[in-house]
């Protein structure tokens, strides 16, 4: 779910207000000039260490104050509906079984290694993408098979978790409506794992 825009923006601390002030001060002396970021933080960074009690005063005042309406906004946001924490999940759940394509890419991912030592992650993901959709049906049917047998082996061992429930866990917990968020979960690893093929 996106960030709602609705949403009071975060307090601000004394030294996010210094900095501020800083770019404000810089942009007043040189309007034209591009900022390097990492040199610009560092000299606030440099400045902000060398700063009195006295001098940073101003800064923590500034910041209280937004505190104070943060808080405030805070007390009147009402988060829109639908939006749910992420609750509690079991590490003792039967794993999802991996897609046909995660356990081609088990079997391929070292040897591309192997061949590619300098190979990036994403570019080793995106060489196993272009293979396996350039494989013919008949190539990727032993892989599908083992995965249409690991998925008929989670389906059995996660009804047998549901029915057992989770131990211990109480409503209060954030145990209810397991089945909804089992699915819920399993639906967005679905996702995921439709979004890396």
């Amino acid at each position: 779910m996106g960030k709602d825009p609705r949403k009071p923006r975060g307090k601000m601390s004394s030294y996010a207000y210094f900095v501020q002030t800083c770019r404000e001060e810089h942009k007043k002396k040189h309007p034209e000039a591009s900022v390097n970021f990492s040199e610009f933080s560092k000299k606030c960074s440099e400045r902000w260490k060398t700063m009195s009690a006295k001098e940073k005063g101003k800064f923590e005042d500034m910041a209280k104050q937004d505190k104070v309406r943060y808080e405030r906004e805070m007390k009147n946001y009402i988060p829109p509906k639908g939006e749910k924490k992420r609750r509690f999940k079991d590490p003792n759940a039967p794993k999802r079984p991996p897609s046909a394509f995660f356990i081609f890419c088990g079997d391929y991912r070292p040897k591309i290694k192997g061949e590619n030592p300098g190979l990036s992650i994403g570019n080793i993901a995106k060489k196993l993408g272009e293979m396996w959709n350039s494989l013919s049906a008949e190539v990727k049917q032993p892989y599908e098979k083992k995965a249409a047998k690991l998925k008929e082996k989670y389906d059995k061992d996660i009804a047998l978790y549901r029915t057992k429930g989770i131990a211990g866990l109480s409503k209060k917990d954030g145990g209810e409506d397991d089945d909804d968020e089992n699915e819920e979960e399993e639906e967005e690893e679905e996702e995921e794992e439709e979004d890396d093929e």
